[in-house]
């Protein structure tokens, strides 16, 4: 709270509104793509997380229900077992019986 605080602070009405447009907009895209109609914490929480400018005007605040963002490490990953087209073809010669 302390960001938003700051800027309440320092900012006009118009700077208010502009920012919740943004996050309202930013979190219908997210409800939409997960196909919901309705915006939860969750959906804030992506549009923030997604958003640089957002995630950095709202780095230390804590969205309730919100959850984390998916994030697999790349090391985590199954390693590809083919390579290309030229695997594949050497695995099926044609010289089965």
């Amino acid at each position: 709270m302390t960001a938003i605080h700051d800027m309440m602070r320092t900012s006009n009405a118009f700077d208010l509104i502009y920012l919740a447009a943004e996050v309202l907009e930013l979190a219908g895209n997210a409800a939409r793509d997960n196909k919901k109609s309705r915006i939860i914490p969750r959906h804030i929480q992506l549009a923030v997380r997604n958003d640089e400018e957002l995630s950095k005007l709202l780095g230390n605040v804590v969205i309730a229900n919100g959850g984390v963002l998916p994030n697999i490490h790349a090391t985590l990953l199954p390693k590809k077992a083919f390579k290309g087209k030229e695997d594949l073809g050497s695995s099926f010669t044609g010289n089965q019986k």
